[in-house]
């Protein structure tokens, strides 16, 4: 087996297993692609892995484009084919069987039991990933975590803002404390 044929098998293998535990969306798996990614199977640098994380987020679409990215910078473009089918449809496929039998049992204590038990599991693997960018970042620096931290109290404060909001009040934030700490 060639390289890229190895390095295209690595990443369906990493891609699959991220995809049935992405409990709350791309983002609650971010710090598992970074280490993976980055440490264990060096397909990149935390520097480029930031770099990537930032294109993803500023793309139109969902954040968890991410993976695709990584795909392609490890092995091109059948690197983000494999990718994409590794990360996009296992879990699709999860949810439309679960959302089946789920459906039909709506209403139910354990319905909602279950329900308010997954919540703050997504919330702890989506806060993990942000702290994994953030930590890993050598140039995030003061401006970055208060910049984060800033954001996510307005985020928890009102929930319902509008992310175009979110993001200039953290354009501005980081733009202030970085200027202010030169």
């Amino acid at each position: 087996m060639s390289d890229h044929d190895a390095t295209l098998a690595a990443l369906v293998v990493v891609f699959v297993q991220l995809s049935l535990v992405s409990i709350g969306g791309g983002p609650s798996v971010f710090s598992e692609m970074q280490h993976q990614a980055v440490a264990v199977h060096g397909w990149m640098t935390q520097r480029e892995f930031a770099d990537l994380f930032a294109i993803a987020r500023a793309a139109p679409g969902p954040g968890s484009l991410l993976a695709p990215l990584i795909g392609w910078q490890a092995a091109g473009w059948q690197g983000a084919v494999a990718v994409s089918l590794a990360f996009f449809g296992p879990s699709s496929v999860l949810v439309y069987v679960t959302s089946q039998v789920w459906n039909r049992w709506r209403g139910s204590a354990w319905h909602r039991l279950i329900e308010d038990a997954l919540a703050p599991v997504a919330a702890g693997l989506v806060l993990a990933g942000g702290y994994t960018i953030l930590a890993g970042d050598e140039d995030a620096g003061i401006a970055g975590w208060a910049t984060a931290l800033g954001v996510a109290a307005l985020q928890f404060r009102w929930p319902r803002l509008h992310p175009l909001v979110l993001l200039a009040v953290g354009a501005l934030m980081f733009v202030a404390l970085s200027c202010s700490w030169r």
